[in-house]
């Protein structure tokens, strides 16, 4: 059995308060559903009996929050779970709205990372793939997704080509736009490519 060592009201919203078990915060709850259950410091609890009494209780204004955040922008599932646990809602809570969401599809890696995608001009694969990671999507919906994703060779040129604006085509500066594109994620063969329109033999490189 844990202990509740504190509770105390929330500062942004004084009709909920956060519970702490053995002096770590564990999650926010009603101030009235802390009266009901009998919730104060040195009560002993078992952790899974706030994750039931929490699902009980807030479990649809749960779903509420996660929508409102979802009107935003679309979001990977990952992000979703962490958004409800920064709001102070147990796992068990968390589980049962991205069950919801993903159910009427509101949720859905794949979709994410396909319009994450298709939205973002100026990055190679490398460079998706790494932003897609970083957002939490699923590996199995950034490897799917990006299996047919081709590198637009025309973009990485045209991208180089401002960066060469202004400065002398010699080596050095050309060097240097090619590590250029290759921080943008774009694969070898396409920076080869796009150095060869500044008539640089290939073998250069």
């Amino acid at each position: 059995m844990s202990e509740i060592t504190l509770i105390e009201p929330q500062k942004k919203d004084k009709e909920r308060c956060n519970v702490y078990v053995d002096g770590k915060f564990y999650c926010g709850i009603k101030l009235e559903v802390a009266i009901k259950y009998g919730l104060k410091a040195g009560t002993q609890v078992d952790k899974s009996r706030l994750d039931e009494i929490q699902l009980e209780t807030e479990k649809s204004q749960a779903v509420d929050k996660a929508m409102t955040h979802l009107s935003a922008s679309m979001k990977t599932r990952k992000q979703m779970n962490d958004f409800l646990l920064k709001k102070g809602y147990t796992q068990a809570v968390a589980e049962y709205v991205l069950e919801k969401l993903e159910y009427y599809k509101l949720i859905d890696d794949y979709a994410y990372c396909r319009a994450y995608v298709n939205s973002v001009s100026g990055k190679g694969k490398r460079a998706l793939e790494a932003d897609l990671y970083k957002r939490g999507a699923d590996k199995e919906a950034i490897d799917d997704v990006l299996s047919d994703f081709e590198e637009d060779g025309d973009e990485a040129k045209a991208l180089l080509q401002k960066y060469m604006r202004g400065k002398e085509v010699t080596k050095e500066t050309l060097n240097k736009g090619f590590k250029y594109l290759l921080s943008k994620g774009y694969g070898y063969d396409t920076v080869k490519d796009a150095i060869s329109a500044f008539g640089v033999d290939d073998e250069d490189y």
